[in-house]
């Protein structure tokens, strides 16, 4: 089976939600749960001063644009290009271009969860980086970032320093 992966779907302005909430009533129809599996709009909170008085509000990120999470095939290119309101897919020509992590995670859209095999306290070897062959012990794991903290020793002080999950592997004792 092919994999699902993120796309961009541009739609005309104003229409971001319309769209959303249509083609999550034709995946329902037709039956695609199992191959377009999520239809987002990116929201961001920001804080508006109007008239003197702050006001928290939820601002879409990317106007003009949605985003789906799908597996890329004629059947779920037709349904989602031809949804009202859908001007078509960002990418060359007809041809759709899916979202790498590194685009998705700004977003605040995950890609799958990360096991670890490491916990608080455990002695960690930075494998890449400026920090690559640092050793340090693990204070802090932030599973949303996918990071962790680490202490190590800095011109005699300890100094934490942040890294991803990627970027570390345990010492086996």
């Amino acid at each position: 089976m092919a994999e699902a992966n993120w796309y961009v779907v541009h739609t005309y302005s104003g229409y971001e939600n319309k769209v959303k909430a249509n083609i999550e009533k034709t995946i329902e129809n037709r039956k695609l749960q199992d191959q377009i599996l999520e239809v987002a709009v990116p929201m961001q909170d920001m804080v508006e001063v109007k008239n003197g008085a702050k006001k928290q509000v939820s601002k879409k990120m990317f106007p003009g644009y949605v985003l789906v999470h799908m597996i890329m095939n004629d059947d779920t290119w037709y349904v989602v290009r031809n949804t009202r309101g859908v001007t078509g897919f960002v990418g060359p020509g007809s041809k759709p271009v899916p979202l790498t992590e590194e685009e998705m995670r700004p977003l605040g859209i995950r890609g799958p969860e990360m096991v670890i095999d490491f916990e608080v306290g455990d002695s960690v070897s930075v494998t890449s980086g400026a920090w690559q062959d640092t050793i340090g012990v693990i204070k802090s794991i932030n599973q949303g970032k996918q990071t962790v903290t680490i202490n190590v020793d800095m011109f005699g002080r300890e100094t934490p320093v942040e890294l991803n999950f990627t970027e570390i592997k345990k010492i086996e004792f």
